[in-house]
């Protein structure tokens, strides 16, 4: 029987047809940008300060700046040898026996004070964000952290069951009703009409979102070769550095939350038309014992990369169909390297996930302009995608991939002991380009330790370490943040040092065909030998014939 792997030698690896899949594909990426942090523009924080409704009238009628209400009302406090005014408490003074309009200065030494009881008052610098629109500030801070965790637990549930869905109904059709979703949902946070429905319709987007994604992903990576699979690999997640610079010039020009929600939205609406575009995975189809559908997509595949339909199309099969039926997540865990595999696999999600996250939300309140900032950090990412494509097939997977790690970790703990400046900038950009590589390893990597049967529900489970760890995120940077400010740099380094070492105890994937099945990973060097002994056996039945046609070529001479 011939396997899909040697049906691509003649339908091509990397022909017309996987590259117009590919382009489409790689479009997926860009909105992911907006979603994964957005929370950086759309939950925007502005200085603020307690609102009183009399001082609010006092400067409306006496034509007095925000600054002048602020410097009446808010609380003087000590901040590190700075005397500021507090974002939470403000004095308790009846202002209307107080003020007039040629108040200039108030003697508030000694004056009884009180936490903010009637709202708050923002510099908004002509940005809205859900954050000033619900008033998530000083006691309630913590609800904006809600807002990145809600998305990561939509994540968590829409990866498991999106990946279930893919392994069972097809990539194809899991891909475009996830966007079905994630169009309909991503409008719904748009028109929330208040804090709670907000969260619950960002749980729903995150469930379509990262599910799709990741169907889309596997789907690509089985229609090509093996060696173009590191390309596509990292080529597909590059897209999301781009999106990530479109990102903060869409912030910088629509300014109120909801609006840039609906920009972000907008294309997976477009990707339901990939309907007719995209063909389904054949290795999929052949796990699914639907030989002739597989058969009628690898003739088109060949059509359209300009090959013949090859000879030996009718004996295409997949070793794995008959297990595909049963396959469950035992299958992760039941074997000793798959549950090895899954344990090291699963962690390095959730460290990258911490990490990345971290810092780029990090960069929120660090101070600044948010827009540069981000943008220049940004592009740091880009050459991640250059040195795992220069280095995975000169020193494999696995070396790079921990060296990654262990560079994350390190710009970590440097960045946290120096001081302002370009210095500390630059070490921790090295630490964002680290951890992006580690990023975009950790998800080729998976799909090639997994067989066939389960490569997309194996990819979907471990990967919802990585929801667990962008739950985490916000509440590890913003609350140990305000105990000391590089706190979070220390926990970031720490467990990308760890995820470095747990990674050279996996196995080298470098030029390695896709596995099909279980036993295929438990022993992937007997798959080789059968086919060493059938080669044998073919080339010693031949050799006698061969004999005899040299020894009579002279006699006919």
């Amino acid at each position: 029987m011939t396997s899909f792997d040697d049906i691509l030698e003649e339908v091509g690896k990397f022909g017309r047809c996987q590259k117009r899949v590919f382009a489409l594909f790689c479009l997926v990426s860009m909105p992911w940008a907006g979603v994964y942090v957005g929370i950086v523009f759309q939950g925007f924080t502005p200085d603020h300060w307690c609102r009183d409704g009399v001082a609010e009238q006092w400067r409306l009628q006496c034509h007095r700046s925000p600054s002048d209400t602020r410097r009446l009302t808010a609380l003087l406090v000590n901040a590190s040898g700075e005397v500021q005014r507090s974002s939470c408490e403000q004095y308790d003074v009846d202002w209307n026996a107080t003020l007039t309009c040629d108040t200039q200065e108030v003697d508030l030494s000694g004056m009884p004070t009180k936490p903010c009881s009637n709202g708050w008052e923002y510099d908004y610098e002509g940005r809205r964000s859900f954050v000033t629109e619900f008033d998530l500030v000083c006691s309630d801070a913590w609800l904006m952290d809600m807002f990145q965790a809600m998305l990561n637990i939509g994540f968590l549930l829409g990866s498991i069951a999106i990946g279930y869905l893919a392994d069972r109904f097809g990539r194809k059709l899991s891909f475009v009703m996830s966007n079905v979703f994630n169009g309909v949902a991503g409008i719904l946070v748009a028109l929330s009409p208040n804090y709670v429905s907000m969260l619950i319709f960002r749980v729903l987007f995150g469930f379509g979102v990262k599910g799709g994604w990741m169907a889309g992903y596997v789907l690509i990576t089985e229609i090509v070769g093996v060696e173009s699979r590191r390309t596509v690999g990292v080529i597909y997640q590059m897209f999301f550095s781009v999106g990530l610079l479109v990102l903060p010039l869409l912030a910088y020009f629509i300014t109120d939350w909801r609006w840039l929600q609906v920009v972000i939205t907008m294309p997976y609406f477009l990707f339901i038309i990939y309907y007719w575009f995209i063909p389904e995975s054949p290795r999929w189809l052949l796990s699914q014992n639907r030989k002739p559908e597989a058969m009628t997509i690898t003739e088109a595949m060949a059509k359209e990369n300009n090959r013949t339909v090859p000879k030996n199309l009718e004996t295409l099969a997949d070793d794995n169909a008959d297990e595909s039926s049963s396959a469950s997540l035992m299958d992760l865990i039941r074997t000793p390297k798959m549950r090895k595999h899954t344990f090291i696999l699963s962690y390095n999600w959730f460290t990258s996930a911490v990490v990345y996250q971290g810092l780029i939300m990090r960069l929120g309140i660090m101070g600044g302009n948010v827009y540069i900032g981000f943008l220049i950090s940004a592009l740091f990412e880009f050459p991640a995608a250059f040195l795992i494509l220069f280095t995975i097939e000169r020193l494999g997977r696995r070396l790079p991939f921990a060296a990654a790690n262990v560079v994350a970790g390190a710009a970590c703990f440097i960045t946290a002991m120096l001081h302002d400046g370009w210095l500390k900038t630059a070490v921790a950009c090295i630490g964002r380009l680290g951890i992006t590589i580690t990023f975009e390893m950790v998800v080729f990597v998976n799909t090639e330790l997994y067989p066939t049967f389960v490569r997309n529900l194996g990819v979907s489970v471990c990967s919802t370490l990585c929801d667990v760890g962008g739950i985490l995120a916000p509440f590890l940077l913003y609350r140990l943040a305000v105990i000391w400010l590089e706190l979070p740099l220390i926990i970031f380094g720490c467990l990308a040092f760890l995820a470095g070492g747990l990674v050279l105890m996996l196995p080298e994937t470098r030029g390695v065909p896709l596995p099909d099945t279980i036993d295929d990973i438990e022993h992937p060097n007997k798959k080789k030998q059968d086919a060493m002994e059938t080669q044998q056996q073919l080339s010693s039945k031949l050799l006698p014939n061969s004999t005899i046609s040299t020894n009579q070529e002279p006699a006919s001479v």
